[in-house]
């Protein structure tokens, strides 16, 4: 199946219990068609974070193969989310004081302020990789979301600093590269769940996604359709598993089995005569398991869970009027596929809540498995990817417009002259002509130079992680 680089984006959700490759293009609707999808259980990281690079690349190697044999297409780039442990967030304020406030506000400008919030001090390994402007302000005028083309002297903005431990991405990068991969991008995985669950409207009355994976619960909080707070929060569906294996002395397959088929978040509604009969080990007598007890087990750690999302809900302020949450939460991730989360969430956060499916912008003959919450993660960072590469489309072919443009401007021009023309005002033609072309030539680099400004400094950072991996190799 021939298919051209450009049409296609991968994703690879590495996540602590199984790593994901999807592969994906935009149909003639433009909605997103999922060409084939890979899963491996994943060996080798523990929350979030990989802490065996040797059963790592088998896993992401497993899962590619899988995906490509499903899709019949070869492919050589990736996406990449990133989560973890690591991850933490903060709030920061910064401006720069324009030399001529009667110039207009560019993206060199913009580019100036986010790069002096970079020269943050950070904690000893940590390194910021996101830096996403919330409101600016302009000569103390405030509430600004676009300040390109305004007048003004002193820009000052709002700032959502992302920051990770820098040896956990190189690891990431160390295994993609080992895997015979090509690292793309990076894209943090609470959002890119985001953009694959939640729609706009969401966004702006102010909504809460909660990913709940195996090794940890990603939250992203977004009001007025800007990201206003990240946050990992280092629990998941595995200390569920972990709870249910210790409080009924089984081991872990039976353990996630027993959750997966009979485990509920609520335990009202199993009553006190139902058991499930496990077969014993190695000739033993079967196990005896009650399903009240069972979802008690599973009861207590999802209200733990649940209570910590929350409490960083509360740190975001979601309790006062201006900062109040009208959408509630989004559950998305594996963890969401628990019986009766939905309805606990609600009892413990008193908030809305909704399962976060991702089937939004996947096309209508989708496969069902690929739309359940679990893979939220890959279906984002697919959609992400193809929104990049169409962009980058968009710009090459309005600058290649551009240029032909130009060129039939200059012919028509010429042509009708030529004929009652004589050689000085031909003379002076020519030089019109390559005036007008080192004109067309700067304001070619000129977009070039915005679109270069535009390029988001986590791009930026990813370019340096690319070459510092470039040089170990």
């Amino acid at each position: 199946m021939e298919v051209n680089d450009q049409e296609i984006a991968v994703g690879l959700d590495i996540g602590t219990t199984k790593i994901v490759a999807m592969i994906g293009r935009y149909n003639e609707y433009g909605k997103t068609e999922v060409l084939g999808v890979g899963k491996s259980k994943s060996l080798g990281v523990h929350r979030g974070v990989v802490n065996n690079i040797t059963q790592t690349i088998q896993s992401i190697q497993h899962a590619v193969e899988q995906a490509v044999a499903d899709a019949g297409i070869e492919v050589k780039d990736v996406v990449v989310g990133i989560a973890g442990q690591h991850i933490r967030s903060l709030q920061h304020s910064d401006y720069i004081t324009r030399e001529n406030a009667e110039e207009v506000i560019g993206a060199q400008d913009i580019e100036t302020l986010c790069n002096q919030v970079h020269k943050l001090v950070m904690l000893p390994g940590e390194e910021i990789i996101h830096v996403l402007p919330q409101e600016y302000k302009i000569d103390g005028q405030g509430e600004i979301t676009e300040p390109i083309g305004m007048y003004g002297g002193r820009l000052e903005a709002n700032f959502h600093v992302v920051v990770g431990q820098i040896s956990s991405i190189r690891n990431i990068g160390r295994c993609i590269k080992s895997s015979g991969l090509e690292l793309e991008g990076v894209t943090l995985e609470p959002l890119a769940s985001a953009k694959a669950v939640l729609s706009q409207e969401e966004k702006e009355a102010g909504v809460a996604l909660v990913d709940i994976g195996g090794g940890t619960s990603d939250l992203a909080i977004f009001k007025d359709g800007i990201i206003r707070h990240t946050a990992v929060i280092p629990f998941g569906g595995n200390v569920i598993t972990e709870d249910i294996k210790e409080g009924c002395s089984i081991i872990e397959k039976q353990a996630e089995l027993l959750k997966v088929k009979f485990g509920s978040a609520w335990p009202g509604e199993n009553k006190e005569n139902e058991i499930v009969s496990i077969p014993g080990l190695r000739g033993r007598e079967p196990k005896e398991i009650s399903l009240k007890n069972l979802s008690k087990i599973i009861h207590y750690r999802a209200v733990e869970i649940i209570e910590q999302i929350y409490l960083e809900i509360k740190n975001y302020g979601h309790e006062e009027q201006k900062k109040k949450l009208i959408a509630g939460i989004v559950i998305t991730g594996g963890g969401a596929q628990l019986k009766h989360l939905k309805q606990l969430v609600e009892y413990v956060t008193g908030m809305d809540t909704r399962i976060g499916y991702p089937n939004e912008h996947l096309a209508g003959d989708s496969n069902k498995e690929t739309t359940s919450p679990m893979y939220a993660t890959a279906v984002g960072l697919v959609l992400n990817s193809l929104e990049r590469k169409q962009q980058e489309k968009q710009e090459r072919l309005e600058a290649e417009l551009r240029r032909k443009h130009a060129e039939n401007h200059q012919g028509v021009k010429s042509e009708d002259t030529g004929n009652i023309m004589n050689d000085s005002v031909k003379e002076e033609q020519i030089e019109g002509e390559q005036l007008e072309q080192t004109h067309q030539e700067e304001q070619e680099r000129e977009v070039k130079a915005s679109n270069i400004a535009r390029k988001s400094i986590f791009e930026k950072w990813f370019d340096t992680l690319k070459d510092f991996l470039d040089k170990v190799e």
